[in-house]
């Protein structure tokens, strides 16, 4: 199999889906905004125990 023919396959295969692969229910904003949140915690919670500093 070449690299072309593998690509190419490789392309079908992303365009299987025709709505695009999002689920309705789930938000950008929301899920970007919620991953923020996340980091920021774990960020809040690494500088907390690393108090030698």
């Amino acid at each position: 199999m070449s690299i072309h023919s593998a690509a190419a396959s490789l392309v079908t295969l992303a365009e299987g889906s025709e709505h695009g692969g999002n689920h309705e229910s789930l938000s950008p904003y929301l899920t970007g905004g919620g991953a923020f949140v996340v980091l920021l915690l774990l960020l809040w919670i690494t500088t907390r125990f690393n108090r030698d500093r």
